[in-house]
């Protein structure tokens, strides 16, 4: 379980400031209940416990800062004792699940409606080489079968991903050489096939060993390409476009309506009446990206936790640049949700349902709907048109 999911969010892209993985619990120990939560609180842990769940998977981690002891005099100690001897462990996906295909921005985007989505500031692709090698015609299989072997020719969800076209391949050994085929001093000509793919630049070694052992010529020849570094499909928040243009207002009661309820309020900052189809979102706290997100052309920005001053300085460009996005500003607990349901069905989708022979349900998720938000009550300032 705990492979699977450092599959789909590697701890490796995780801030250098963040801690996740597994927390408590062997990750050898069979799973049968998986309960899915924001927070590693009282609340939540109490509801792992209570359903025997084999294990507890949060956004947020419990033990973000060093420490010397889990004494179960603290609340964190008495949580770690709680879990170790409930038999439940915890597991943490926390920013390397925010920027992935199918975390924590995305899963926000998708849950307000957004579609054709992007990063807004994507990471690179994988480095990746193209390998051109020239195989005598009856030794193509072989070759080609050896580096992809190696890792060579993965391509999205494809593998063994190749081109071939033919030729003639002409060379003279010199003295000193054992060829394959020819003989020394005299021009050999070989009807050859050229091989082309694509590898991840960490594999060169592995991928040019398995070519040469492979190949039957003493000297094989090829060319081996860096390609030219691309955007990938990982990054920070993301951008996305509503079906139709909705003015602020109604997109924003659309956010109020996709997230689940807390005690705190949804902030709006532009004219109400202003159209909004194109969309920045950024899970959790993204006032990082704000500077960026003005020059992207969107309408509006959805986040959490903006800051008084970085957002009034976005306001102000308003005055000179109508363009300026108008801001959403959303409790931080409840935008990150949004993951949570997404992650309990891929994980239905990837674990088997029934036992084979019993047909008895092998793993059970569950999404905790405790409200772990932080605030329990807002209050109106006298004369505020928010409703009390």
């Amino acid at each position: 379980m705990v492979g699977l999911l450092d599959s789909w969010y590697p701890p490796e892209h995780a801030a250098g400031w963040d801690a996740v993985g597994t927390v408590c619990g062997d990750p050898d120990d069979p799973v049968r209940r998986v309960l899915l939560a924001v927070d590693p609180v009282r609340e939540t842990v109490d509801e792992a416990l209570r359903w025997e769940a084999d294990l507890l998977v949060t956004h947020h981690p419990l033990l973000l800062r060093a420490v010397h002891g889990v004494a179960a005099t603290g609340p964190k100690g008495r949580i770690v004792h709680d879990l170790v001897r409930g038999g439940t462990a915890l597991h943490v996906c926390h920013t390397n699940a925010d920027s992935p295909v199918g975390g924590v921005s995305e899963s926000l985007a998708m849950a307000v409606g957004l579609s054709d989505l992007r990063p807004i500031e994507p990471e690179p692709a994988e480095p990746l080489d193209k390998l051109v090698v020239f195989v005598p015609s009856d030794a193509l299989t072989a070759v080609s079968n050896a580096v992809t072997a190696a890792g060579a020719g993965a391509i999205g969800d494809y593998d063994q991903c190749t081109f071939t076209s033919t030729g003639t391949g002409s060379f003279r050994p010199l003295p000193g050489a054992e060829p394959t085929l020819g003989e020394v001093g005299l021009v050999q000509q070989v009807d050859e096939t050229r091989l082309e793919t694509v590898l991840p630049r960490h594999r060169r070694q592995p991928v040019l060993e398995a070519l040469r052992v492979a190949h039957p010529y003493e000297e094989p020849a090829f060319d081996l390409l860096a390609m030219a570094d691309l955007p990938g499909d990982r990054g920070s928040g993301r951008i996305g476009r509503l079906p139709r243009p909705l003015p602020l207002a109604d997109f924003a009661d659309q956010v109020v309506a996709a997230l689940p309820a807390t005690a705190t309020v949804v902030r709006v900052a532009g004219d109400p009446g202003r159209p909004v189809r194109q969309v920045a979102v950024c899970g959790g706290a993204g006032d990082f990206l704000l500077d960026r997100v003005r020059t992207l052309g969107v309408d509006a920005y959805l986040t959490s936790d903006l800051r008084h001053h970085p957002a009034s300085e976005l306001r102000e460009h308003a005055y000179a640049d109508p363009a300026t996005p108008a801001l959403v500003d959303v409790p931080h607990m409840a935008a990150e949700w949004t993951w949570l349901p997404r992650l309990a069905e891929r994980l239905r989708q990837a674990l088997p349902d029934k036992d084979a022979a019993t047909g008895a349900t092998t793993v059970e998720v569950r999404v905790s709907t405790v409200v772990t938000d932080p605030w329990t009550r807002h209050l109106p300032m006298p004369g505020s048109p928010l409703p009390g």
